[in-house]
């Protein structure tokens, strides 16, 4: 029997691709639809996360001309991943299914078949996992790369290679909803979820139009995020370091002791310099460290909305839970 799909596109000043983006979807889904793959009432959703542009206003009039066309309105930017949650938990109360995507043509939108298949095989999630880098420069197959290893390291579990091109089944959705922390990093909450899943490869194209909205900095940013939420293996790194120091200084001291009784004494400010900047350092990093946790616990404690929806544009009856 066949479902609902709606797919969840978060958008931030995306005016210059978002028609174009509106068509190639459109096309697809109909298609869909003529092969009964999906329901009528299967939906496009764009999430406006507080554009600065016209982006809102083309959803509006993506909607006025085909209820297709779906759009839910934050009523401020709350970041990718808060509006990502927006659309997946507005969605989830009338979709079987949705699939996240990026507005900007990236992802490849001839493999939705391919996920929707795979739910009908049984898979709650679909994961949506490059097959290639050859778009990437060197620097960020490098970064990327070493990402994905120190997560794994760090102990959190995320997909290689994935990004937020993902299917999730309703009851997906439902367990999603479990997580309520501030702190999101969807890549890794997405595993702990459970449930069966599968994985469809693709290739990633280069963006149609516009600027990417994720520079290094924000990218950094993000892994710090990620790293910081789901691990406390810095701390720990932070522990056993001020334990090797410990050992070094008093290995030192014995031997300073030992040195003076000998009436061997040698007084020199350069190792005493290097060991004051050197400890200083480690000091100050780790404070920084145990400062950042001590952050995201004072935003988690405050239970403040991840976000907050001002309108919303769904012509469709709610599905009974």
């Amino acid at each position: 029997m066949k479902q609902t799909l709606y797919l969840v596109i978060p958008c931030y000043n995306e005016e210059e691709v978002l028609q174009e983006t509106a068509k190639r979807l459109l096309e697809k889904i109909s298609f869909m639809m003529e092969k009964d793959q999906i329901t009528r009432e299967s939906k496009i959703m764009f999430v406006n996360d507080g554009s600065k542009d016209k982006t809102w206003n083309i959803i509006e009039e993506l909607h006025s001309k085909n209820n297709i066309f779906s759009g839910v309105n934050l009523s401020r930017n709350k970041g990718h991943q808060n509006a990502l949650v927006a659309g997946l938990m507005t969605a989830k109360d009338y979709a079987d299914m949705t699939i996240s995507l990026d507005a900007d043509l990236q992802d490849d939108i001839e493999v939705i078949d391919k996920f929707v298949e795979e739910y009908y095989n049984g898979s709650d999630i679909v994961y949506g996992v490059r097959s290639s880098r050859k778009t990437d420069s060197f620097f960020k197959k490098t970064t990327a790369l070493a990402f994905y290893k120190l997560m794994n390291g760090l102990g959190v579990d995320v997909m290689y290679n994935h990004a937020d091109y993902r299917l999730m089944s309703k009851r997906a959705l439902e367990g999603l909803s479990e997580f309520k922390e501030v702190n999101l990093f969807l890549r890794g909450i997405v595993p702990l979820i459970g449930y069966k899943y599968s994985v469809v490869e693709y290739e990633r194209h280069e963006r149609f139009a516009g600027e990417s909205k994720y520079p290094l900095s924000k990218m950094l940013a993000f892994a710090w995020d990620g790293i910081t939420s789901f691990s406390i293996k810095p701390i720990r790194i932070i522990t056993g370091l001020g334990f090797f120091i410990f050992a070094v200084s008093f290995v030192a001291l014995i031997y300073s002791v030992v040195v003076n009784l000998r009436g061997n004494t040698v007084t020199g400010w350069t190792s005493l310099t290097v060991s004051i900047w050197m400890i200083g350092g480690i000091q100050l990093l780790s404070l920084g460290v145990i400062g950042e946790y001590v952050g995201k616990i004072y935003n988690e404690t405050k239970k403040r909305p991840r976000y907050i929806i001002a309108d919303k544009l769904i012509e469709q009856v709610k599905k009974d839970n």
